[in-house]
């Protein structure tokens, strides 16, 4: 392998971009925490609060999409703050959003195990040991080993592959809902929505539910990291409106699926029960099949998920890399596959420790990737206000500025310790640690940073 950083390759379409989009954001939470989603809001809280979200959300989408189109960068927030802030705040913005997208991978390769327990209670034998009284099962850390594994080597062959498997597990996902959404609507009824809001009230239901949905639609943002290995010939406006369409068609899946598991089986049952989607389901239906097609319509969703965040993720270790802001090595592009192998490494390596750890360490810094994300957000809408103003360009200012607004709100929901659900002890611990982390790391270079990047 050459050591001097060489060119990322260009092989994704359209399609690959959409479902990295997609794909980062919905995982497997509709899933494992249905019950807390109707606990907050009930149907009509969670279905408007999600799409509430998705809507204070797209002048962020927006500004997305103007800064790819302008600076068509792996480094995506790093790129664009780079160009009118000091290196400093350009690092602290890349840094925040490689944790935003590297805390997903080992969450994810814990919850394969998971999953695969509901399939085959078997993978709940042989336990080697617990962790805050929480057993870590051999079968599970295989699982999430493999998978690991199997993510890293597929990023490592060339990004094109990684397109792949990135499109067939998010249209096996979608064909799996739709079956299942198909066979809800025609099974269910409405004495089970009600009542239609949780017992706070309409307003509070809303805004409970619109607090966690940040942390659901997380994604969208990540297809600017992959915006270096376009196809050649993909047309400038491509990218910003596959943006916007990741972040709508996400919360649609989130609004359509919360109304269908109501639909189909009492809510209220659904929170005093604490059942799954899958569950719910199957005693709806009194048959287990229709559970397993939900838990491979997971699984499916899981693995795109953890791929959508790996790739995220190392590109933009790869960015710091190439200017030099951490090691250079990190900056170094295999020259058959044209993927950043030791980005790769790097992310790979802490998923799979993180991995023995099991979810009872991971759950509650989990949390964490909400107020990190939208730092990033904040950043990026920040860095196109002052581009704009610098070109003397007024187009897009006021959208950025409701971005920035948005971005900030949510960080101080997460900060300011009178709100509910914003960060605990446990919580700042792992964020303070990352900081720490990313000084030591950080490689102070004189001058402009920004590489030469062609223009789209």
């Amino acid at each position: 392998m050459e050591s001097r950083p060489t060119s990322l390759r260009q092989s994704l379409g359209a399609l690959e971009y959409f479902t990295f989009g997609f794909g980062s954001m919905v995982g497997a939470g509709w899933l494992v925490v249905m019950d807390d989603w109707l606990r907050r809001g009930g149907p009509g809280g969670a279905m408007l609060g999600f799409l509430a979200g998705a809507v204070l959300l797209l002048p962020i989408a927006h500004t997305y999409g103007r800064l790819v189109r302008l600076i068509p960068d792996a480094g995506a927030e790093i790129a664009y703050t780079e160009r009118v802030f000091p290196p400093a705040a350009s690092f602290s913005a890349g840094w925040m959003m490689v944790l935003a997208y590297s805390i997903v991978c080992p969450w994810e390769a814990v919850a394969i195990g998971n999953l695969l327990a509901r399939l085959f209670p078997e993978m709940n034998a042989l336990v080697l040991y617990t962790v805050a009284g929480k057993a870590i099962t051999l079968p599970r850390l295989l699982a999430g080993l493999g998978l690991t594994a199997a993510i890293a080597v597929v990023n490592y062959r060339g990004i094109r592959l990684s397109g792949r498997f990135q499109d067939i597990t998010t249209v096996g996902l979608l064909v799996c809902f739709a079956v299942f959404v198909a066979l809800g609507i025609g099974h269910g009824s409405a004495a089970n929505i009600e009542p239609l809001f949780a017992p706070v009230g309409p307003f509070v239901s809303v805004l409970l539910v619109m607090q966690i949905v940040p942390y659901f639609l997380t994604g969208f943002e990540s297809i600017p990291k992959a915006s270096e290995e376009a196809l050649p010939n993909l047309r400038p406006s491509t990218l910003p409106r596959i943006i916007t369409l990741a972040l709508l068609a996400g919360g649609l899946f989130y609004v359509v699926i919360v109304g269908v598991v109501a639909w189909v089986y009492p809510w209220t049952d659904i929170v005093s029960q604490h059942l799954g989607t899958d569950a719910a389901f199957a005693r709806a239906f009194g048959t287990p099949w229709i559970a397993r097609l939900i838990l491979a319509a997971a699984v499916l969703s899981l693995f795109k998920v953890f791929n959508g965040n790996f790739v995220a993720a190392t590109r933009l270790v790869y960015a710091l890399g190439r200017r030099g802001l951490v090691h250079p090595a990190l900056g170094a592009v295999h020259p058959r596959f044209g993927t950043p192998v030791l980005a790769i490494a790097f992310v790979a390596i802490p998923t799979a420790a993180a991995a023995f750890l099991g979810d009872a360490v991971l759950v509650p810094i989990s949390e964490v990737g909400t107020a990190v994300g939208a730092i990033g957000w904040c950043a990026a809408c920040l860095a196109f206000i002052a581009l704009a103003r610098r070109q003397r360009v007024r187009e897009g200012v006021a959208i950025a500025m409701v971005g920035v607004v948005v971005s900030v709100a949510i960080v101080l929901m997460k900060v300011v310790p009178a709100i509910p659900g914003s960060l605990t002890a446990v919580e700042w611990l792992a964020f303070t640690a990352w900081c720490v982390l990313g000084l030591a790391l950080r490689r102070r270079v004189p001058g402009p940073i920004a590489p030469s990047v062609r223009d789209r």
